[in-house]
């Protein structure tokens, strides 16, 4: 065999080096390639389908400049003595809150529908009279440029409000928090040390149980202690208090209890007494893990799925008006019950007056004082108030629309929150519709599911709740929520594990029920509703073929409710599975034209009706109410009942008591949602939305002809010899149009 001959060294390296240029050489070119590729234009493609409607106003949260005008206003009124001061006393006359105040229905719908007159633009005030012993509820307008002041408390509530029912303001926690340190703190100075680590660099916080008090009128507030660290609500310590507040003057202000370790005591002595005898189990201080902290166990690595817009968002806003589509709707933020929407219209035809969320309420099971009794009804504080800025990418896409609110509740000046809201198109990641024919006809039909999302998500101390009204092409509305944070928690002493599970090293977390209630205002083809049920029921059927022979067959069956007492359907009965308002308009086939309540909830027991505060969250009983409209019946709760949850400002079970006719009657449903949560492991350090929720969705019954998304451009239809086609499938183009997302700057500010 002929010796085989030896490269040259030089050629070899020249190869090497030439085969590592061509492969830099491509790598660049890829790179360039891609970097460029075309932006998504930030223009829409196609033309919205409608127009924005000025009218939409009528609804619109209060501008900068007239929450202005009324706060200064409000000051120019000597007689009320108001003031403004962020920390201003309870024995003073504080300017509490300022918003819309809604306009009535039938004017509104003249001004809409008719080209009547604009109702009057008008504000809600509401002042703490703290020299008087009372709450007043104001009107003043018209808008811009105030005028007038009107006492609309008695005709909204039928009496007055007590001072007691207001919610504790910034001003009461500084006194409360100062009490604690010279009343408690100093007197436990040891205590508090050995047991909890306190020192001039470390404290504790604190997180209190509501109601205040088991009759009218208490102010008692029970107060868990916690640390201070991110996820406090995680790490109770075992040392509550209850704090009588009534009086308002401070420094009339007492202990009545204490709670060390499980143990009451009625004073600070006789805590120290018994610490120093060792008559009391010692809780004896140690660092704390850090289970409640969110921040990531390992370095985030990646970015996940991205929404972009193509081709443009295919939705637009315009002052408090949306457009989608076949959709158009109207919105707003109230501090006190949160996210809105009105005149919500599909092509054109008024679907809902209004949709809104009312009220959600938690009620805890624990065996310490300072959770026993609590049961949070989150208008109390305001639901709206807590809707902070919106993180991009995490509490919304990215590239979704981000909306500024303006409120003014308990502070000094008018607040401005960035990006509180968020609106979205989303492919929700499943068909709409779709099939595939193999049988006769070879083809594909099918539309993927996108939909408009109009978001705001409230967090309430320890729980964020996430809101959405949902928008679908089919015609259908969404109202949902779903329920996130933290848990709340108290410390574990023997026999408190009937009320929860232990999460995490002395740390219980409590039982506790959610109930959310929606108001669902539809106007099905006019104000003139009726309120109908149908499901099904098997029946014996002789078969016509074979007369001696009998099969059981489901058939229709149908209902029409008569009274307000009648159409309130209560958790612990059987409900029809369809539940619709219907018009006495039909469509082509005949059938009464409506839109079906379908609702998703997994409520279990409402507080018993024989204790005093359930009359406060009456609307909790019913799973669908429904009642004639009314203006003065505007809300389901009150942000008084928290405070005052033994006599509270509105009672949703009177709105049922005069059992008035629903026939052809301008109908409102009130639809309660609900879970109740069992805390376990996986509730640390939060709760995750997957499962903790609930909503109602509205969809045409017999409304339309047709599924009206069958008009849609999604639409996609394949037969063969077309697979490639564009005509009728956009996506067979998708990777020749193909884009890269236009991003924003990310932000965010706390506040």
């Amino acid at each position: 065999m002929a010796e085989r001959k030896k490269m040259n060294p030089l050629i070899k390296w020249a190869l090497i080096l030439l085969t590592l240029f061509s492969l830099i050489l491509n790598i660049a070119l890829i790179a360039v390639h891609f970097s460029r590729a075309p932006k998504c234009s930030n223009r829409r493609v196609h033309p919205l389908q409608g127009k924005h409607d000025e009218r939409s106003l009528i609804f619109a949260d209060l501008t900068q400049k007239e929450h202005l005008q009324v706060r200064e206003f409000m000051i120019k009124q000597k007689d009320l003595a108001i003031s403004t001061d962020w920390f201003a006393k309870p024995s003073e006359n504080f300017l509490f809150l300022i918003e819309l105040s809604l306009p009535k229905k039938a004017e509104a719908l003249n001004y809409l529908d008719k080209k009547g007159n604009k109702p009057k633009r008008e504000a809600t005030v509401v002042v703490f009279h703290g020299t008087k012993g009372y709450i007043k509820e104001y009107v003043v307008g018209p808008l811009p440029n105030p005028t007038t002041i009107k006492d609309v408390t008695k005709e909204r509530y039928q009496r007055e409000i007590p001072i007691t029912a207001r919610t504790v303001t910034i001003g009461e926690y500084a006194l409360l928090f100062k009490f604690f340190e010279t009343e408690v703190f100093s007197k436990l100075e040891k205590v508090m040390r050995e047991s909890f680590g306190v020192d001039p660099n470390r404290k504790l916080n604190p997180f209190e149980g509501m109601p205040r008090g088991v009759q009218s009128g208490d102010r008692k507030t029970w107060v868990g202690f916690y640390r201070d660290v991110e996820g406090m609500y995680l790490h109770p310590v075992g040392f509550e208090l209850l704090v009588n507040h009534e009086s308002l003057n401070a420094s009339q202000w007492r202990v009545e209890r204490l709670v060390y370790n499980g143990r009451l005591f009625n004073n600070a002595e006789e805590l120290n007494q018994a610490y120093e005898k060792g008559s009391v189990e010692k809780i004896v201080f140690k660092e704390s893990p850090d289970h409640g902290s969110l921040k990531p166990r390992n370095k985030p690595l990646q970015i996940g799925p991205q929404l972009f817009y193509a081709e443009g968002k295919r939705y637009s806003i315009s002052n408090n008006h949306v457009l989608y589509l076949d959709w158009s709707f109207a919105f707003g933020l109230s501090s006190f019950t949160g996210m809105r929407v009105f005149d919500v219209r599909f092509r054109g035809e008024r679907i809902a007056y209004e949709l809104s969320v009312q009220e959600a309420i938690a009620v805890y099971g624990s065996s310490t004082p300072g959770m026993m009794l609590t049961k949070f009804l989150e208008t109390g504080v305001g639901i709206g108030r807590f809707a902070h800025e919106l993180v991009r990418g995490v509490d919304c896409p990215y590239e979704a629309t981000y909306v500024d609110t303006y409120r003014y509740m308990d502070v000094p000046e008018l607040i401005r929150y960035r990006n509180s809201i968020c609106v979205f198109e989303h492919n929700m990641g499943l068909p709409l519709r779709r099939h595939f024919g193999d049988v006769y006809h070879t083809s594909y039909g099918g539309m993927a599911n996108s939909a408009l999302v109009f978001r705001t998500i409230t967090a309430i101390g320890n729980y964020d709740y996430v809101w959405d009204f949902v928008f679908y092409q089919s015609g259908s509305v969404e109202a949902k929520v779903h329920a996130t944070g933290y848990i709340s928690s108290t410390y574990l002493v023997e026999g408190n594990q009937k009320y929860g599970h232990q999460v995490a090293e002395k740390v219980l977390g409590n039982i506790h029920t959610h109930f959310i209630n929606f108001k669902v205002d539809l106007d099905v083809a006019g104000v003139k509703n009726v309120f109908q049920a149908k499901d099904m029921q098997f029946v014996n059927v002789s078969l016509p073929w074979m007369p001696e022979r009998y099969a059981m067959i489901p058939q229709l069956v149908e209902k029409k409710f008569k009274t307000e007492k009648e159409a309130a359907l209560r958790h612990d009965t059987k409900t029809p599975r369809y539940l619709h308002i219907a018009s006495s308009k039909t469509n082509r086939w005949g059938h009464q034209r409506s839109y079906r309540l379908q609702v998703f909830t997994f409520a279990g027991d409402h507080l018993p009706e024989s204790q005093p505060e359930e009359r406060s969250m009456s609307w909790a009983r019913y799973k669908v109410a429904i009642t004639k409209h009314k203006d003065i019946e505007q809300t389901s709760g009150s942000f008084y009942s928290q405070n005052d949850i033994w006599n509270p400002a509105v009672d949703f079970s009177k709105y049922i008591e005069d059992n008035e006719s629903i026939e052809d009657e301008d109908l409102v449903a009130w639809v309660t949602v609900g879970f109740l949560h069992i805390p376990h492991a996986e509730d640390i350090p939060n709760t995750v939305t997957v499962g903790n929720g609930g909503g109602v969705l509205l969809r045409p019954h017999n409304y339309f002809n047709e599924d009206p998304s069958i008009h849609s451009a999604d639409s996609v239809h394949i037969s063969p010899g077309h697979e490639d086609s564009c005509e009728d499938n956009r996506m067979a183009c998708l990777s020749q149009d193909a884009c890269g997302p236009n991003l924003e700057s990310f932000t965010y500010t706390f506040l």
